[in-house]
């Protein structure tokens, strides 16, 4: 598994203008929504949270599109299907490196984001906090997404209309969580993480196959 993971790793810094791209997207984002908003730091303050999360989770749908098509067009995707592995590693694998180039970056980027939003301090790690297990469903998700879509027409144009409702409740329980700090809203999204962790990779899988036969 980690010899896949960084072989993935290794590809994916190869062509990391995706990540990269995904990266300046959320500051971008985020800096249009701060000068949407107005000057007003009340207003900056209340509406924080829910900017750095809708953000990030746009940022996160930008890389998806590379990350079985290539695969699936050059025959890796066959070859690793007829390696062995289990095809809910291979996306286990694939959603690992998609939450280390992509999620971990846009996770590591919100703090400054969020300051620059005028989110009170206290705030901050409770944003933080629950983005955590979020950048990891936009991850499991999305792979899930990435994987339906796989060598469909036009798969570039269906995967938004697949992956955005099933990332909504994570959306919704991650600003809630990041707005008001109540425990049912971070209990429930981290109750969809664990649920998304074993049910993901195997729908992946499943999905992967599908694409390949």
């Amino acid at each position: 598994m980690m010899g896949l993971i960084a072989r993935e790793l290794r590809l994916s810094i190869r062509h990391g203008a995706e990540s990269m791209a995904a990266l300046l997207f959320f500051i971008i984002a985020g800096t249009l929504f701060a000068l949407g908003a107005g000057p007003d730091p009340a207003m900056l303050s209340r509406i924080a949270p829910s900017v750095v999360w809708v953000t990030a989770l746009l940022a996160a749908l930008l890389p998806l599109e590379r990350l079985f098509g290539p695969d699936l067009e050059d025959g890796t995707l066959d070859l690793l299907l007829l390696s062995g592995w289990p095809a809910y590693a291979i996306a286990a694998a694939k959603t690992a490196v998609h939450w280390l180039t992509t999620g971990l970056p846009l996770l590591i980027a919100a703090a400054p984001l969020a300051v620059m939003l005028r989110l009170p301090g206290d705030r901050l790690p409770l944003l933080l906090l629950s983005l955590l297990p979020g950048t990891l469903i936009f991850s499991l998700l999305g792979t899930l997404a990435a994987a339906l879509t796989a060598g469909a027409r036009r798969g570039a144009m269906l995967m938004p209309l697949v992956t955005l409702p099933l990332m909504i409740p994570s959306l919704i329980f991650g600003t809630a969580a990041a707005n008001s700090a109540h425990p049912a809203a971070f209990y429930m999204i981290f109750a969809m993480l664990l649920a998304a962790l074993p049910l993901a990779p195997l729908g992946t899988g499943l999905a992967l196959r599908a694409a390949a036969e």
